[in-house]
C-alpha cells in the first residue's frame, strides 16, 4: 500500500461494469483511482466526466501497470482478457478484482487462485448476487426446503440496438451459458451445499450475424452428489421471447421458493440486467399437510426493504474487496466457489460442443 495509506486502483475497462466499479472506488475513502485504462477513448470520456477532476487516464494496460505501480487492479474488460490481465497484475504484486468469469478454463482459474495465495494478495471475482440482500435471503430460504432440491433459473434477454451489438461482441469470446451462468450456478451451489457430479449442455445459433462456431442460446443441467438437480438457460438477441424470461425458482420436499419480479415480467424488461437482479419479493410455499391431505400453511411473501440498484451492488462488491485486502475477510470460500462455478459452466459448454455428458 502507498505511503498515503490509500489503496490505489488501476481500473481497466470503462463499460457498464467498469463505470460502476470506478464510481464505487471514488465513493470509498480507502480507495484512490490510479487511472482509468481503456483502448476506447469515447467510453473513457463518458466515465471521466463523472469522476473527480485530475483522475488519470491510460491506454495501455501493461504499461500503466508498470509505470503507475498500483496497489490493486479492477478488471472489467472482455472475458478472454480476464486471465492474462489478472495474471499480470498478481505477478506485479497487486490485489485483483475481476469481473466474471475468472478465466476460460478451470485450470487457469486454479492457477490464478494459487498465485494470489502465494503472493498474499486478495483475489475477488464479481459475483454480484452474493452482495444482494434478497438473493442472500433466497439462498437462506432454499436451505429450509429439505433435500434434494430442484433449482430452475434463467436469464433470457430480448436485446436489440446497442444492447444486441454489445451482446454480439461478448459472444465473440464467450458462450451465454458461461457468461452469466456462473452467477446462477454459484447460487445453486450455495443452496445445495453439495459437489457437482455431472453436467450436460445444449446450445443453438439463432442469428446469422454470429460466427459459425458461436451460439446465442444455451442450456445446462447439473446434478449434485446429494441428488439435487438444477438447470440454467440463457438466450440473447432480438428474436428472444418476453414470455417466461424470468425464472428464479427452487423446489424441495418441504416446499418451494420463487423470486417474483412482477414488475419486470409484466412490462417486458428482459433486456435490462437490473430486471434480473431486482427481486421485488420472494414467494415461499410450504408443503406440510393435515390428516385430510390439505395444506396447512398459507403461502408467504417476503418483502425486503433493502433493494440496492446496480451501482450500489458494485459498491458493496468493492467493500467486500476492501475487507479482503485488509485481511478482515477470509477469501478461501469465495475463491473456491469461483473455481467450482466456472468448472460447471465450462463443462456444460464442452458438453454441448462434444455431445457428451461431463462427469466430475
Amino acid at each position: 500500500m502507498s505511503d498515503s495509506q490509500k489503496i490505489r486502483v488501476l481500473v481497466v475497462g470503462a463499460g457498464n461494469m467498469g463505470r460502476s466499479h470506478a464510481l464505487a472506488y471514488s465513493s470509498i475513502p480507502e480507495f484512490e483511482i490510479a487511472a482509468i485504462c481503456t483502448r476506447k477513448p469515447e467510453s473513457r470520456a463518458k466515465l471521466m466526466a463523472e469522476l473527480p477532476d485530475g483522475t488519470h487516464e491510460a491506454n495501455d494496460y501493461a504499461r500503466a501497470l508498470e509505470e503507475l505501480k498500483p496497489d490493486a487492479v479492477c478488471i472489467s474488460t472482455y472475458p478472454d482478457t480476464h486471465y492474462p490481465f489478472a495474471k499480470l497484475a498478481l505477478q506485479a504484486g497487486c490485489h485483483v478484482f475481476t469481473e466474471k468469469p475468472l478465466a476460460e478454463s478451470a485450470v487457469q482459474c486454479q492457477e490464478l487462485v494459487d498465485l494470489a495465495r502465494s503472493q498474499g494478495k486478495a483475489l475477488v471475482v464479481g459475483y454480484i448476487l452474493r452482495q444482494h440482500p434478497s438473493w442472500i435471503k433466497f439462498v437462506e430460504v432454499a436451505r429450509t426446503l429439505g433435500k434434494p432440491l430442484v433449482m430452475r433459473m434463467n436469464l433470457n434477454q430480448q436485446s436489440y440496438g446497442k444492447n444486441w451489438e454489445t451482446h454480439k461482441s461478448l459472444l465473440s469470446s464467450i458462450s451465454p451459458i458461461v457468461d452469466c451462468g456462473v452467477h446462477y450456478v454459484d447460487v445453486m451451489c450455495q443452496m445445495t451445499g453439495a459437489k457437482p457430479v455431472r453436467v450436460s449442455g445444449l446450445g443453438a445459433q439463432l442469428s446469422d450475424e454470429l460466427p459459425a462456431d458461436k451460439i446465442n442460446y444455451g442450456h445446462l443441467q447439473v446434478t449434485f452428489e446429494d441428488g439435487s438437480v438444477g438447470w440454467y438457460e440463457a438466450g440473447w438477441g432480438p428474436m428472444m421471447s418476453e414470455t417466461a424470461f424470468f425464472v428464479k425458482d427452487v423446489v424441495g420436499p418441504l416446499g418451494s421458493a420463487s423470486i417474483v419480479a412482477a414488475d419486470a415480467s409484466s412490462r417486458g424488461k428482459s433486456s435490462s440486467v437490473d430486471a434480473h437482479t431486482q427481486t421485488e419479493r420472494i414467494l415461499v410455499h410450504r408443503s406440510r399437510r393435515n390428516e385430510d391431505g390439505e395444506l396447512v400453511q398459507a403461502d408467504e411473501y417476503i418483502d425486503l426493504d433493502d433493494e440496492p440498484d446496480h451501482d450500489e451492488l458494485c459498491r458493496r462488491e468493492q467493500l467486500f474487496f476492501l475487507d479482503g485486502i485488509l485481511g478482515k475477510t477470509d477469501l478461501t470460500e469465495h475463491q473456491d466457489s469461483a473455481i467450482r462455478a466456472s468448472e460447471i459452466v465450462l463443462a456444460a459448454d464442452h458438453s454441448f460442443r462434444s455431445g457428451e455428458m461431463v462427469t466430475f
